[in-house]
């Protein structure tokens, strides 16, 4: 476990997301959004990793060419994250290859101080074509984080596309969904403070 003293009680956590798709403004990333939106409110310090990031990260190669700017800055971004919160559409009953290519980097993470996403809190946001594709994907989604070493949330989001999620302004049209994305919050920043609480 990553050694964290006193200052880290009094700074903001960092939570970090990632996920979308490579089509700019995906109801998958507006959910992503929204859920960093929640954290910030909360007290955190956000960061977005989004499709048009995630569209530029080649697919991985553990072989001798070495890693891309782009996916050191993956790495580095996890390495000092508090919490992460990370967003796929369900297809084809799994997690989007984009997103999978993303979590398959993090191996260049395994001799890390912290590897993978250790003892980090993960919130997951699905968000797929009915109710089906949704469940099995964030199950699968589970299953990574948890071969990652990080801790899925209690409470992983799975949205509907076919029911008309966003607004015009980016913010959730139905309640239920707008609660679902505001726990996942909640629950990363809540486990991040009280990891920093233990640590200290």
């Amino acid at each position: 476990m990553r050694a964290v003293d006193s200052r880290d009680m009094r700074r903001r956590p960092v939570i970090v997301g990632i996920g979308g798709t490579v089509r700019a403004g995906s109801s998958t990333e507006l959910a992503l959004v929204e859920a960093l939106r929640v954290a910030a409110e909360g007290g955190a310090d956000t960061r977005l990793l989004g499709g048009a990031f995630l569209a530029t990260l080649p697919v991985f190669d553990p072989g001798p060419a070495g890693p891309t700017p782009g996916q050191l800055e993956l790495v580095a971004a996890l390495a000092d994250a508090d919490g992460v919160i990370v967003a796929s559409p369900g297809y084809h009953g799994a997690i989007s290859g984009v997103m999978k290519n993303a979590l398959d980097t993090l191996e260049l993470a395994r001799s890390g101080e912290r590897p993978y996403l250790a003892d980090l809190p993960v919130g997951i946001i699905i968000t797929a074509g009915g109710w089906q594709a949704a469940g099995t994907a964030l199950v699968t989604m589970r299953t990574i984080v948890h071969a990652l070493r990080g801790w899925p949330t209690p409470f992983g989001a799975a949205l509907n596309t076919s029911e008309g999620l966003f607004a015009e302004d980016g913010r959730c049209r139905s309640e239920k969904d707008g609660a679902q994305l505001a726990t996942v919050a909640d629950q990363v920043l809540g486990f991040a403070r009280m990891k920093q609480a233990v640590a200290a």
